[in-house]
């Protein structure tokens, strides 16, 4: 009921910089939390980041002060800026998105969706 289309991964240099966009469709009622994910090889996803609808954010230690995360109310699109990128941020990164639906009988239903993933490369 909830589509989320991620763009802006690919291959960078070490010190270099990306910028992530998620944007949701669907019968969207609401959307209270985004966030984004990352999954390297062999390991187990985790959270980079998240916001609020409030604009209030959560980082992993490992991102603060390098990654900022954002989010556009009125276009249902979240942001991660991601600087300073070192070759350890190199795994698929997901969004996700946690809110509330009108379904197809027009009752209000919790949402918990995921994007396709998109890769980040950083090369040292």
């Amino acid at each position: 009921q909830v589509q989320l289309v991620e763009s802006g991964g690919g291959l960078v240099q070490a010190g270099g910089s990306l910028r992530l966009s998620c944007a949701a469709s669907g019968s969207i009622f609401s959307i209270n939390a985004m966030g984004w994910y990352r999954q390297a090889p062999g390991k187990e996803r985790e959270l980079v980041a998240a916001i609020t609808r409030s604009g209030s954010t959560n980082y992993a230690d490992s991102v603060k002060g390098r990654f900022t995360i954002s989010r556009d109310n009125a276009k249902n699109t979240v942001y991660l800026q991601m600087n300073s990128l070192k070759p350890e941020d190199t795994a698929v990164y997901y969004c996700n998105a946690k809110g509330v639906v009108v379904t197809t009988t027009y009752v209000l239903d919790d949402f918990n969706s995921w994007g396709q993933g998109t890769q980040v490369t950083v090369s040292s």
